[in-house]
């Protein structure tokens, strides 16, 4: 459903007075963005499906500190966003270093041929690709792995990145750049690694 700021104002006031029906009238509402932040930024040690609804609860819990000021969704994407961060904080710190013998051997597969071989053309090696991607970004810091991936998978600006990440536009910009250094760094242990 597409309210309006009217319509989700009233809601709003409505789920403040305790109306359960109001209450799931704005999970209905928020659902598919809070879903959309959540399968974009969700640890792999973590559910999906516990990660949105530990978003909700914090939505709902920290109802009555919107103001009213901005826009409501743009509110909830803050949330969103910022309890994924957190999670991701917490999975780093359980991690330790970058060994290709820790990779499955599709993607140490992946890593000892370029993409330039034909055979990166097959559907399990994309899967792959993919995989080791993920594998990769899982150790940048969480907000430096958040800015690259509304960057470069989401195409997001560096402005829309500075709004939800309360970050500045330049910021934002020596983030990504920095990521992307760090991802030729991994990437070069990675294959060093072996050789060790």
């Amino acid at each position: 459903m597409e309210e309006t700021e009217t319509e989700v104002e009233a809601i709003l006031e409505r789920v403040r007075e305790g109306d359960e029906q109001a209450s799931a009238e704005l999970l209905d509402y928020l659902y598919p963005l809070v879903r959309k932040i959540v399968w974009r930024r969700c640890p792999v040690e973590m559910s999906e499906e516990d990660l949105t609804q530990e978003v909700f609860i914090r939505i709902f819990k920290t109802l009555n500190q919107f103001s009213g000021k901005g826009r409501f969704r743009h509110w909830a994407s803050r949330i969103a966003v910022n309890t994924c961060i957190t999670h991701l904080i917490k999975c780093r710190r359980r991690r330790q270093e970058l060994r290709k013998s820790d990779l499955p051997l599709e993607q140490q597969d992946i890593l000892e041929h370029t993409v330039a071989d034909e055979r990166s053309e097959a559907p399990d090696r994309k899967v792959a690709s993919l995989d080791l991607m993920e594998t990769l970004l899982a150790f940048l810091p969480p907000k430096d792995r958040l800015i690259l991936e509304m960057r470069e998978l989401e195409r997001k600006s560096f402005r829309e990145i500075g709004l939800l990440t309360n970050l500045s536009e330049v910021n934002v910009r020596v983030r990504a750049l920095r990521a992307k250094a760090k991802l030729r760094t991994y990437w070069k242990e990675l294959q060093e690694s072996e050789k060790r």
